[in-house]
Parts: structure tokens; C-alpha cells; sequence
């Protein structure tokens, strides 16, 4: 299963604590490809290094350096975000891989890795990525309210968790408003953002939903428990796949991780990063933050908070029935 994620800045704990929770919780084997500046990969090579053998065996990794088209670098290395817009030319840089599943490092996953992976499999003939909308409900949705550019659906998508089948997306031409004929996806970034770049707010997200705003067949929408965000709870709970079944991937955009704003969100961030490879998981990792996310019942997220571990609670199961006493 290869997983790939974009660190520049002060992103290098983040990466290595959202690293730390796929190849705690998964049971197959994870290649990591991580693109970070010069400046931060002697760094995240040393703390993967420095995890236990019996962690080491379960994943390999590569280090990229952050890679953008010459003749724009600078244009779309400024993009949003410093390095966000890395993303959008993972097809044409891991030209040997068939399929991806891409993160921000501001993401926790509580579901083992294979789970979103296999949804691979239920891509139909004409999808090539799968991506959570950025909305749930319309009343507090950005793109529907205050958009100036087309995007994907009724409320837009999120690129933070993006599952790709990256053979498709080079061979595929996308309808667009610029030619008559479909262009290929190294064809159509820079155009799409010449045309674009006085209108967008959230710089390559925003691209990529006015790609697939022409192209809506190729998406398979993930339900929004893969790809869960402050917005889905800190206005009152809005996301009913986590109700049913607890979140999956957990997204703390807006620096949540750092801050006071969202303690439930830091308590799990802090939970992982506390954590020692080895312990018990039920003991050191569940029961540590069930207590923490008690002392955050005063926000709205708080409140919700019971739906991040329920799906923690399904993961820790399904990995001590796979591990016999004493292993």
C-alpha cells in the first residue's frame, strides 16, 4: 500500500505522528513516499529509523525532494500554502505506481490503512479518485456560499485524504472550459491555474474541484468519517456515517493538532505522539485518551468526541485478535 505526504515548514512531527498512526493500526505492509524540503528529511529520517524492528518490518519508505515544473516553480511552490500544490503532480512524479493514497500531514488515521485502500477495488470503469466532500451541511459550506469559481457537487470536495488510481489519471483526458477536446492531467494544471488564480482561495484544492466539477463520473465519494474535520462537530454533530460507525481518518485542519481551539482533536493527536511502539494499545493509547477527551466535553467537538474512539476501539480489537498473547 503506498501512502504519500508533502512536508515543508514546521510540518516534520506531524508527518512522522500521522506516519505512526498507519503502521500502528495496519496490518499490511505500507511503502511511505514523503516530499519535504532538504531541511526536514535528515530529521523525519531519523525518527523512522529509530523506531523498533519489529515496526521497521512492517514499512519501507522513500524521501523526495519537493519537485515542481521548472518554468513555474516559483508560481506554484507559493501556491496556498508552501509545498501544498506538491500534490498535484504526484502522477507525473510516481510514474511507477499504479495507485496511491494521498494525506495532509495534519491527519490521524484510527482505521488501518487497507481499509481505504481496498475501496480500490470499488472504483467503477470510469472513477480515478476518491475524495470526502468539504460539506456536509449546506448551511455552513464554503464553496456553495461564497465560491468564485465551478466546483465539484453541491458543497465542493476536500483534497486532504485522496485515494488514486494514478494509471488513470495520466492516460485519462478531462473535459474542460478552456478546449474543446479533453486535455491530460500535465496539460491542464498550469492553464487551469492562469485562468484561475485571481478567483481561488484554498490555491490546488480549488483547482482540483473545478477539474472535477467538468469530470464528476471520475470521483468515488468517500463518506465524510474518512476525512473528518472540526466543521463536522464544531457546529453540532453533522457527519451520521461517524455517528454510526466512529471516524475513520481524522483531519485537523486549521492547525487544531497546536492549538486550544479544538482540545478533543489535540488530545488524539497527543494520544499517538505519547504513545511507545509496543505497549499495550487498549492500556497506553485507548484508555489514555478516553480520559483526556473527558476533560474536552465542554466544546461541541468534545461532545462528539465518543465518535473518535469508537472507531479507535474497532482498530485495537482487530489487531489483538491478529496478535497472539505473549507476540
Amino acid at each position: 500500500m503506498h501512502l504519500a505526504a508533502v512536508a515543508c515548514g514546521e510540518r516534520h512531527g506531524e508527518v512522522v505522528n500521522m506516519l505512526k498512526t498507519a503502521v500502528t493500526l495496519s496490518q499490511r505492509a505500507l511503502r511511505f513516499h514523503i516530499f519535504a524540503e532538504q531541511q526536514l528529511q535528515t530529521s523525519i529520517k531519523a525518527d523512522l529509523d529509530s523506531w523498533p524492528a519489529f515496526i521497521q518490518g512492517k514499512f519501507s519508505y522513500v524521501l523526495h525532494p519537493i519537485s515542481f515544473p521548472h518554468e513555474h516553480h516559483e508560481e506554484w511552490s507559493q501556491l496556498f500554502k508552501p509545498c501544498a500544490s506538491q500534490r498535484l503532480f504526484l502522477p507525473m512524479i510516481l510514474r511507477e505506481l499504479d495507485s496511491l493514497l494521498y494525506v495532509d500531514t495534519d491527519v490521524l488515521f484510527l482505521q488501518p490503512v487497507e481499509l481505504i485502500w481496498d475501496m480500490l477495488m470499488l472504483f467503477n470503469s470510469t472513477q480515478l479518485i476518491a475524495m470526502a466532500p468539504e460539506h456536509e451541511e449546506p448551511r455552513i459550506a464554503w464553496y456553495s456560499r461564497f465560491s468564485w469559481h465551478p466546483y465539484y457537487g453541491k458543497m465542493g470536495i476536500n483534497s486532504g485524504v485522496m485515494l488514486m488510481n494514478l494509471t488513470r489519471m495520466r492516460i485519462t483526458q478531462f473535459k474542460n472550459d478552456m478546449t474543446p477536446v479533453g486535455l491530460h492531467w500535465d496539460e491542464l494544471l498550469m492553464p487551469l491555474l492562469q485562468k484561475y488564480k485571481l478567483n481561488i482561495t484554498w490555491g490546488d484544492q480549488d483547482l482540483i474541484n473545478i477539474i472535477f466539477h467538468y469530470n464528476p463520473e471520475m470521483v468515488y465519494t468517500l463518506p465524510c468519517h474518512w476525512n473528518y474535520r472540526p466543521d463536522h462537530c464544531i457546529y453540532g454533530s453533522n457527519c451520521a456515517p461517524a455517528e454510526d460507525e466512529g471516524v475513520f481518518v481524522l483531519h485537523g485542519n486549521r492547525g487544531v493538532f497546536h492549538s486550544d481551539k479544538q482540545p478533543a482533536f489535540r488530545a488524539v493527536y497527543e494520544a499517538f505522539e505519547q504513545y511507545t511502539f509496543g505497549e499495550d494499545l487498549r492500556q497506553s493509547l485507548l484508555s489514555r485518551l478516553e480520559v483526556a477527551l473527558n476533560e474536552t466535553t465542554h466544546t461541541y467537538c468534545g461532545k462528539a468526541s465518543h465518535f473518535f474512539t469508537t472507531g479507535l476501539q474497532k482498530s485495537v480489537r482487530r489487531l489483538q485478535r491478529a496478535t497472539p498473547p505473549g507476540d
